[in-house]
């Protein structure tokens, strides 16, 4: 039954209660687009156009030089080149991520748990200190490691006197040197979106699984672990993807027996000018990356 609304002036009844919306003007319909215009023109000027002239410089002909210039000949068989040659150090860059993010995982885990659940008034100080290190340089945090690892200091020299190294062995220029220099500067990103999700985990839901009878162990695999499972993901993507393309722990932790690709394409850009190559491995890396992060998300991560 229709509802009869008077008009004023005794125009009589009207059926409906509701009246059109009047179109919103076109300024206001534009205005998400304007928010849009100033990091769409960002990132296309600084990664857009920069990754098609790196696309363009892969194709470039290996034989030409700064001096001489490079011809654009379409030479594709830069990549396969590019992988024959350095084929070790894809494998070693992200054995030596997968094995870092492994271990950021069994220390940050247990640190974010602990600061999102269990430091109380503490919990404020706790987070300045995961994220402390970062107010200084990426570059004298890992020479801070190199002191600390090296031959004569007190960390080694603690080692060999329980036995734990021998007389001639070495923490410093090994692949653990490298592993741990990653884990330590990359921490912060595994950590802080762990905490995020952890932070908002209700502890009800805890109660809930005592009052059925779950252990410590049940419950954290059955409640904790699932609703903390985004914050993983992001975690260890923030952590693996910079770890992977990373040079400065291999350059001051290692020997060149531990470099990674990163490695390899700084020197292709800077040492050997060989502008070509380290165009082609920089696109490979980013090919294997995102080759690895979407069979990741693929494999259920988020189910």
């Amino acid at each position: 039954m229709s509802a009869l609304v008077h008009l004023p002036g005794g125009a009589g009844p009207a059926t409906g209660a509701t009246s059109a919306v009047p179109p919103r003007p076109a300024r206001h319909r534009l205005l998400p687009y304007l928010l849009l215009l100033p990091g769409a023109a960002w990132l296309t000027v600084f990664f857009v156009v920069p990754l098609f002239q790196l696309a363009a410089v892969s194709l470039y002909d290996p034989t030409g030089s700064l001096a001489t210039g490079y011809a654009m000949t379409w030479a594709f068989g830069n990549y396969p080149d590019a992988v024959a040659a350095y084929w070790p150090q894809f494998g070693r860059s992200f054995l030596y991520a997968g094995a870092a993010c492994a271990l950021g995982l069994l220390l940050g885990y247990p640190l974010a748990y602990a600061i999102a659940r269990k430091a109380g008034r503490w919990r404020n100080v706790l987070l300045v200190c995961v994220v402390a290190p970062m107010f200084t340089s990426f570059l004298v945090r890992t020479l801070a490691w190199k002191t600390i690892l090296s031959d004569h200091g007190a960390l080694v020299g603690l080692l060999r006197d329980v036995h734990l190294l021998d007389a001639d062995g070495r923490l410093l220029a090994t692949p653990f040197a490298v592993v741990l220099g990653l884990t330590y500067n990359f921490l912060p990103f595994l950590v802080l979106p762990l905490y995020a999700s952890l932070e908002r985990l209700d502890p009800r839901l805890l109660e809930a699984a005592g009052d059925l009878y779950a252990g410590p162990v049940q419950a954290f695999r059955r409640v904790v672990l699932p609703l903390s499972r985004p914050g993983l993901v992001a975690g260890t993507l923030l952590f693996f993807i910079p770890a992977s393309g990373d040079y400065i722990n291999a350059e001051l932790l290692g020997t060149p027996n531990e470099y990674m690709i990163g490695n390899v394409i700084d020197s292709a850009f800077l040492v050997r000018l060989d502008y070509p190559q380290g165009a082609a491995l920089s696109f490979l890396l980013m090919a294997a990356v995102l080759a690895v992060v979407f069979n990741y998300l693929r494999r259920g991560t988020f189910q």
